[in-house]
């Protein structure tokens, strides 16, 4: 026990002690939240779904793993959606998260004859998956096409197959992939394509299908995953993929085999979601108005609905976040190792539903408090 004491002291005295955050406060505008499209606050859409499905019928519990008797109907018709929105014959598989998604699907579709190479901030689920391959893996400094190529140039002879793995959207720095450029490469040295569109997925491209379709490139990338979890205020995460390969992920992806399916009623709600996706452009345009504009006013490059917010130190961050929370906006601080040390910051996370006059609120109070810090 003295070692985890001991580990516990050291992150405290860092400033980099996790502890479970309390819920957030009704009246607090909250830029911590992944609900990218503001649906979670919805009543309206929740007193619709409930009076198109019979709630009644179903469980809160599918009680066993998918290969059993968890395949209920209404994965079936989630896949099917899925289908739908993404199109260019790709087969959806659900998941339990985005995390079984991650560190299930690489170990599976990876040998002693493979090389992954990632984008250096992929997420953290996507370097567990990693750890659990037998894959040798090489890591490109984050959204460079040269050092990529380079990797490329080295080793991709010495390799049966080959897959570069990235977001679209990065979690941390709200920033996009070259995928273009990803494309080209993986076309000119014959290599797979994972593309996690975690952050992206419903609100970016003229569906909410993410960057990839939003740039005309969803029939190039050989698995793209994504989650419920996030803009569509659900839980859960998915695969877009080649039928051959669905078929070989459910026979040898352990994280999908081995764990219990998600509740019926959840499925339906993510079905629900989905088939509305196409119809929620006005959200995504708002989001990327009030975007531009938020990080304008902060003097931040980012792409996206996420606006990094860098501080540097653990305890200015910390000390920060806190006083910005005693004016009403929930904002918590993001540290090492989620980031880099020395890259400690306020992820400010923007949903829909928010007005851009809240945001110049926001703006200006980490602005002034930014200065007695």
């Amino acid at each position: 026990m003295d070692r985890f004491t001991q580990d516990i002291d050291k992150l405290r005295e860092a400033s980099n002690l996790r502890i479970l955050p309390d819920a957030v406060p009704s009246q607090m505008l909250n830029l911590s939240s992944n609900d990218y499209l503001g649906l979670n606050d919805d009543t309206t859409l929740w007193s619709e779904f409930i009076k198109n499905y019979d709630i009644s019928t179903h469980s809160m519990s599918s009680c066993s793993s998918r290969l059993l008797t968890g395949n209920h109907s209404e994965y079936q018709h989630l896949e099917e959606s899925l289908e739908v929105l993404f199109g260019y014959d790709k087969k959806a598989l659900v998941f339990p998260s985005g995390y079984h998604v991650n560190v299930g699907i690489l170990p599976a579709i990876s040998t002693k004859g493979t090389l992954i190479i990632a984008d250096k901030l992929v997420h953290a689920s996507i370097i567990d998956g990693l750890r659990l391959s037998a894959a040798t893996v090489e890591r490109y400094n984050h959204n460079d096409m040269n050092h990529l190529r380079r990797i490329l140039e080295k080793y991709r002879a010495d390799f049966s197959d080959c897959i570069i793995v990235t977001e679209s959207i990065f979690s941390m720095d709200g920033d996009i992939a070259d995928l273009q450029s990803i494309v080209d490469l993986k076309k000119e040295f014959d290599t797979m394509l994972y593309v996690d569109e975690a952050h992206a997925f419903g609100v970016r491209g003229n569906r909410g299908e993410g960057v990839l379709g939003e740039m005309g490139l969803l029939n190039e990338a050989d698995i793209i995953v994504a989650t419920f979890g996030k803009a569509c205020a659900s839980m859960g995460a998915f695969c877009m993929t080649s039928e051959i390969l669905r078929s070989y992920l459910v026979n040898f992806c352990r994280s999908m085999i081995f764990t219990t399916g998600l509740p019926p009623i959840n499925v339906a709600w993510s079905r629900f979601i989905v088939d509305k996706l196409p119809q929620m452009e006005s959200l995504r345009r708002h989001l990327s108005e009030i975007s531009e504009k938020f990080s304008q006013t902060l003097d931040i490059q980012t792409d996206s609905h996420i606006v990094p917010y860098i501080v540097g130190s653990n305890e200015a961050t910390v000390a920060l976040a806190a006083e910005l929370r005693q004016r009403g906006f929930y904002v918590l601080p993001i540290r090492y190792p989620t980031v880099p040390k020395g890259k400690a910051r306020l992820r400010l996370s923007l949903k829909a539903s928010m007005q851009i006059e809240e945001l110049e609120n926001v703006a200006s109070a980490i602005l002034e408090l930014k200065k007695s810090i």
